[in-house]
């Protein structure tokens, strides 16, 4: 199952939501700021990404301006509960499902997400049509 992890105000994760409806991949929605994520979410995916920290946090946010924490100094409960208290710190949306994640909505890498099936046919329309 696809996980979109999102705010309802961020343009990018109303993207991400309507390439998923518009392609009929299923996914649980979580709005961040009204489902906080929970410790396991949020060590799952950092379990993911490439360069920890950096990959999750918005460190232009407003809050993490205001904040003035250096995140690398944190341990992982600490980051965990600072990101409980405030979850605009995350970069959004983040789009999680057993083996993959995406930060943000990139229309070519998002494209992962759908079944390989779906993939391979429009791989096999692509070649056919080209040949």
């Amino acid at each position: 199952m696809i996980n979109l992890y999102l705010s309802p105000s961020c343009t990018s994760c109303r993207k991400a939501r309507v390439w998923f409806n518009s392609y009929g991949v299923p996914f649980e929605e979580h709005n961040i700021l009204t489902q906080p994520m929970t410790a396991e979410d949020l060590k799952s995916i950092l379990a993911k990404t490439e360069n920890g920290t950096e990959d999750i946090i918005s460190t232009r946010s407003k809050v993490f301006q205001k904040l003035n924490v250096d995140v690398d100094e944190l341990t992982m409960n600490q980051l965990i509960s600072l990101i409980s208290e405030h979850p605009s710190l995350l970069r959004r949306p983040i789009i999680v499902d057993e083996k993959r994640m995406q930060i943000g909505f990139n229309e070519d890498e998002i494209r992962a997400f759908l079944p390989r099936s779906y993939r391979q046919a429009e791989l096999r329309d692509v070649m056919s049509s080209g040949a």
